[in-house]
């Protein structure tokens, strides 16, 4: 009895730890707001952002990838196998114009977000065909362009007219 009582006493520590670390641990993850400002993507190197999407009274959160040089948009999603539901690539253009896209060498299916220059979305091109190089273009002059999983604003109802903000 007293080996059973000691042992209890010499645990307890232990299992208080154990809970305050799970109780800290789910409290402590990561949503797209309290992204640390200096995220780097382990895959391409680059700078992470969040961005978020209104859709009417909904909004929602991706953490994106930032290809903001000419070399890092000509790579950008080539050759990459897999991308998180929340995450996705941001594509800011150097000046407000018509934006076209193709998908040489891009493994995984897109949608492919136009934005123009109120930060509201033009037109979505949705699920993208891997490895085509057809042209898809935006309806009018854009500021940036985004894309996510296929199939993915359709899940969430984003729609054109819908807000863009990073």
């Amino acid at each position: 009895m007293k080996a059973g009582r000691y042992l209890r006493a010499l645990m307890l520590p232990f299992a208080i730890a154990l809970a305050a670390c799970s109780t800290q641990a789910a409290s402590e993850q990561t949503a797209p707001e309290s992204l640390p400002t200096d995220a780097v993507h382990p895959v391409s190197g680059l700078e992470v952002i969040v961005l978020k999407v209104t859709s009417g009274e909904r909004t929602h959160g991706f953490q994106v990838e930032v290809a903001a040089t000419r070399e890092q948009q000509r790579q950008g999603l080539m050759f990459r196998t897999s991308m998180g539901p929340d995450e996705g690539m941001l594509f800011p253009l150097e000046r407000v114009r018509m934006a076209s896209f193709w998908m040489r060498n891009t493994v995984i299916p897109l949608d492919i977000i136009f934005i123009g220059p109120d930060n509201r979305i033009l037109n979505i091109a949705e699920h993208t065909t891997p490895y085509s190089e057809d042209s898809i273009p935006s309806i009018a002059p854009a500021k940036a362009v985004l894309e996510l999983n296929a199939g993915r604003t359709a899940e969430l109802g984003i729609a054109p007219g819908d807000l863009v903000e990073w």
